[in-house]
């Protein structure tokens, strides 16, 4: 497996899949100068995952993709259990090598097993698959707890490969891969940590309040709108650090996940989202304001935990 360069913060394509989580559907046409932005100011790491909209994510990102050099961009993209074709000879070389057509792709940057859903057996079954190959990508796992990753990189190990990346959940108001020892066991092993909804789907971007709620009918809607009340007292003091670096709201959310020790993954619609995390990058929050933000989210009381996850513990 080769060493890659990786950027303080990757780009992540999960609205790109239009699959009613982010609300309206989202012009592919719309979407190209974002692309372009954010290749632009080097920031060129790309999250998608064949469950985002049923390929959709990797096909719309595939496009804009084409013709550029391969050692330009890097792509990250997921095995998730509940998408394979269980019935196949082998169903991650099917799923693999279905992603990489959709992609135009000869291979993968990062390769992640989604959730724990039958999680050895599939972890065995992308250790089995990559075992001995030259193409091998950085492995990783997402949504796992600490024995999970700790088994995950056991059965890699069996097969000469070792775990190379932990995404899950993680912002000021979902910090139970901190408490659970979890970016710990990362640093101390060298592993990436990935930290995905650090915006919370843009509840802490300074969007939204109790006058301007989330989409009617979207996933994000369900779990934040009803506590708009508690995420605007955070948002206050996210633009009073804000205010005294010189940013936008949304960059110090952002830039706390760095300071954290992990790579955050933002999702970008829009292009301010790829000037703002560029500029997030840049910015370095002292560890009065890190204590500050937190202990104010964890007086909040705030459930952020998705359907899909789990606390971690």
């Amino acid at each position: 497996m080769a060493e890659i360069k990786l950027p303080k913060i990757a780009l992540g394509a999960w609205a790109w899949g239009n699959d009613g989580t982010f609300g309206s559907g989202i012009d592919t046409a719309e979407l190209k100068p974002i692309f372009d932005a954010a290749m632009v100011a080097g920031l060129n790491l790309w999250d998608t995952a064949y469950a985002y909209g049923m390929g959709t994510s990797e096909k719309v990102l595939a496009d804009f993709l084409e013709g550029l050099p391969r050692d330009s961009y890097l792509i990250s993209d997921k095995l998730t259990p509940q998408c394979v074709d269980a019935s196949a000879d082998d169903p991650v070389c099917a799923m693999h090598d279905m992603q990489l057509e959709f992609m135009g792709l000869d291979r993968f940057d990062i390769y992640w097993v989604h959730n724990t859903s039958e999680a050895p057996r599939w972890t065995r079954a992308v250790a089995e698959f990559f075992d001995g190959r030259d193409d091998a990508p950085m492995i990783g796992v997402s949504n796992h707890n600490l024995a999970e990753i700790k088994e995950a990189d056991a059965i890699l190990r069996e097969h000469g490969l070792r775990l190379g990346a932990v995404q899950n959940h993680l912002s000021l108001i979902n910090r139970s891969s901190i408490g659970s020892g979890i970016l710990d066991w990362c640093k101390e092993n060298d592993v990436v940590f990935f930290s995905y909804m650090v915006l919370e789907q843009g509840a802490l971007s300074g969007k939204y309040d109790t006058t301007h709620p989330m989409p009617e009918g979207s996933a994000r809607a369900a779990t934040y709108n009803p506590v708009l009340d508690k995420l605007e007292v955070l948002n206050a003091k996210l633009a009073e650090v804000a205010e005294a670096h010189g940013v936008g709201i949304a960059q110090v959310p952002v830039a706390w996940a760095i300071a954290k020790g992990t790579l955050p993954i933002v999702g970008v619609t829009k292009e301010r989202h790829v000037t703002d995390a560029a500029a997030a990058a840049t910015v370095e929050l002292t560890d009065a304001e890190v204590a500050e933000l937190e202990q104010l989210a964890d007086s909040l009381g705030i459930n952020a935990i998705r359907f899909w996850e789990k606390e971690m513990r």
